[in-house]
C-alpha cells in the first residue's frame, strides 16, 4: 500500500495527515500540546482512534510506547549506533523490524526478517517533511506509519538542537 504523510507546518502540536495512494485521507496523527513527554493519537479517516503513542521518559534514548484499543501492543526505540541511526519497532513475536537508512535525507527502510517490507522516501516530494510510504502487503501499516511519526518527531527534536544524524 502506498501513503503520503505530511507533516502539519503552523500547528502549535506535532500533527500529521496521512493520505492513501489515491489521495484519499487515510488517517491523521496529532500530539497534545501540554503533555509531558510526546503522547500522539492516531485516528483513522473516520475519527476513530487506532493508535496512540507515549514517550517514555528517563531512557538513555528515545523510546515510545504503541498502544492499540487501549493495550500496549509495541515499542518503538532509537538503538545505539556509532555512526548511523537505527531504529526499532519490537512487536509481539520474533518478528520485530529493524529501520535503517539516511534519516537526514529522509531515505530508510523497514526491514523484517531480513526482508524489506516497507520504504519511506522524501526524493519525489519537494517541500518540507512530506514522505512517500511503500508498504508491502499483508504488513502492519498502522504501526509502521506510527512509527515514522515518532521518527520524524526524534530526528526533529535532535536536529534542531544542533546535533547531526
Amino acid at each position: 500500500m502506498k501513503y503520503q504523510l505530511r507533516e502539519k507546518f503552523f500547528s502549535l502540536t506535532d500533527q500529521y495527515t496521512i493520505n492513501d495512494a489515491s489521495g484519499n485521507l487515510a488517517y491523521t496523527v496529532e500530539g497534545k500540546f501540554f503533555s509531558i513527554g510526546d503522547k500522539l493519537t492516531m485516528r483513522d479517516a473516520g475519527g476513530r482512534e487506532v493508535a496512540r503513542i507515549n514517550q517514555k521518559l528517563l531512557t538513555l534514548l528515545p523510546h515510545y510506547e504503541l498502544y492499540r484499543n487501549d493495550q500496549f501492543f509495541a515499542s518503538i526505540t532509537k538503538k545505539f549506533t556509532w555512526f548511523k541511526n537505527k531504529f526499532e519497532l519490537d512487536v509481539p513475536g520474533p518478528n520485530d523490524y529493524l529501520i535503517e537508512g539516511s534519516f537526514w535525507d529522509y531515505e530508510y527502510l523497514f526491514r523484517r526478517s531480513g526482508q524489506v517490507v516497507a520504504e519511506v522516501s522524501k526524493k519525489f516530494w519537494s517541500w518540507r517533511d512530506v514522505y512517500g510510504v511503500d508498504i508491502v502487503s499483508g504488513e502492519d501499516d498502522i504501526s509502521i506509519l506510527a512509527t515514522i511519526a515518532v521518527i520524524d518527531l526524534v530526528c526533529h527534536e535532535k536536529n534542531s538542537s544542533g546535533f547531526d544524524d
